[in-house]
């Protein structure tokens, strides 16, 4: 190889008499994981090429032929043959070396009126804007699944909980649509940062812009950016986008635990209410009966990853100076891990949704057990005009009642519930049923099957007609 093609051993070499030791060469390079961002860079690499040749500061000859390196090297990532060396301090660096290698002496050019802080910056931005995409399909994916679920267990009796202790009768499908609202405001948190990501800082330089006549309007065009940052400082030391993607990453991993919780409780002996699929629990390598819901548990350990990496960028950030600072090069590892994270868990949970199946008959059996009826006879006796403090305190001496004589609401004769209150006749019979419990809360939100339609409809959930 000529000597030609070779780039300079460092790209800020000409300050330096004596070579990087190489504990530091190890310790500063961001390569083992920043070359993740090969895509983001040469695209953003194109689109400055471009724009230099458009604005005549390098020939459209000289722009060809970088364009094709990039290309070249483009493919060589794609298909693993892309050989880093111990002295690439980053991905940028390394496709600038092998720019040289492929292009010659050109390669040079490329990096006029750019910095390596506004292009990790560009290339950190197109990277969250297209896992913004890929996290918000996959939340529908969820939600999609969730629906079909709740479809399925439209008319499906559960308990409902608070405390963890029996409250009162839902429908199933209420409960699963309960994570598909969640997932909702997920996808609407995305959708809201966009703007803010969408926002091109190549063209700031190293803090201060440049003196080249670029067109960075051009560039934000061909990389499809709505707007150009206004300050080159705020611009090269800006993570807020990051922040913000972490953040909403962190309770997405949230909702996805509590639901992930729910399942566990469920699959456990002591409740029964679902059979997770063979093909996503595992077994003991000791006690031969167990299965054991490590999916579910798996995702719920995530949210901790998930949260302690939005905690790491905030706390990097917190003392920074402006403008850029090389503590910026730990902003990769958190979003990285946490992208994966959530995207992996979203896949397999989408999944396993698919494949839950519900003992609709111990749902039912549970819920009632608790008294989960008694708020039914309370307002069973305000309907009969009974101030509803005054038919709590009532309903509450029944269910010590039946404490006491370890019986159940339901098993009570119309003279012992009018022994408490005579305003007890043959019509609080259905209140003490639980699927006409249910019906009855027709209030917007509620629990009743009427209700679980509208928010099918309103998700856009349903994978045939809801009438």
């Amino acid at each position: 190889m000529k000597r030609r093609h070779i780039p300079p051993a460092k790209a800020w070499s000409g300050r330096f008499a004596k070579p990087t030791d190489e504990a530091v060469e190890r310790f500063c390079s961001s390569l083992s994981f920043d070359q993740r961002l090969y895509e983001e860079d040469i695209e953003a690499s194109i689109a400055h090429c471009r724009m230099l040749a458009k604005q005549k500061i390098i020939s459209q000859r000289e722009a060809r032929q970088i364009i094709r390196g990039l290309n070249a090297i483009r493919e060589e990532f794609r298909h693993a043959t892309f050989v880093p060396l111990p002295t690439d301090e980053d991905i940028h660096m390394a496709v600038e070396r092998r720019l040289y290698e492929l292009a010659g002496p050109v390669a040079g050019k490329l990096h006029t009126a750019r910095s390596r802080n506004d292009q990790i910056a560009t290339d950190l931005r197109l990277f969250v804007r297209r896992h913004i995409a890929e996290v918000d399909r996959r939340l529908r994916t969820l939600q999609e699944a969730l629906g079909a679920a709740a479809l399925r267990e439209l008319h499906t009796v559960a308990p409902g909980f608070t405390h963890l202790q029996p409250a009162q009768p839902i429908l199933l499908s209420h409960h699963l649509l309960a994570y598909a609202a969640m997932l909702e405001r997920d996808r609407s948190r995305l959708a809201d940062q966009l703007p803010r990501v969408n926002v091109l800082p190549l063209g700031s330089g190293a803090l201060a812009g440049t003196t080249f006549n670029i067109d960075r309007n051009y560039v934000a065009k061909l990389l499809k950016f709505s707007a150009i940052s206004m300050n080159s400082l705020d611009a090269v030391s800006d993570r807020d986008f990051i922040v913000e993607f972490l953040a909403a990453l962190a309770l997405i991993g949230v909702h996805l635990s509590r639901f992930c919780e729910d399942l566990i409780l469920w699959s456990s002996a002591q409740f029964s209410f679902v059979d997770l699929p063979e093909e996503f629990a595992t077994g003991s390598s000791m006690m031969p009966q167990k299965k054991n819901p490590d999916v579910a548990e798996l995702i719920r350990g995530k949210s901790g990853r998930l949260v302690a990496n939005l905690v790491s960028l905030l706390v990097t950030l917190k003392g920074l100076p402006m403008s850029y600072n090389r503590d910026l090069q730990e902003d990769k590892e958190p979003l990285f891990d946490s992208v994966d994270a959530v995207e992996s868990s979203l896949d397999v949970l989408a999944r396993m949704v698919s494949k839950l199946r519900f003992n609709r008959e111990r749902m039912r059996e549970a819920a009632t057990a608790g008294f989960t009826l008694a708020t039914e006879l309370a307002d069973y006796l305000a309907s009969k005009g009974i101030p509803f403090r005054e038919a709590h305190e009532i309903v509450g001496r029944i269910v010590r009642y039946c404490v006491e004589r370890k019986r159940r609401l339901e098993e009570l004769s119309l003279a012992e519930l009018r022994s408490f209150c005579s305003k007890f006749d043959e019509s609080v019979r259905p209140w003490l049923d639980p699927l006409a419990a249910v019906a009855r809360r027709q209030a917007p939100g509620g629990t009743s099957p009427e209700n679980v339609k509208a928010q099918l409809r309103a998700l856009k959930l349903s994978t045939r007609s809801v009438s």
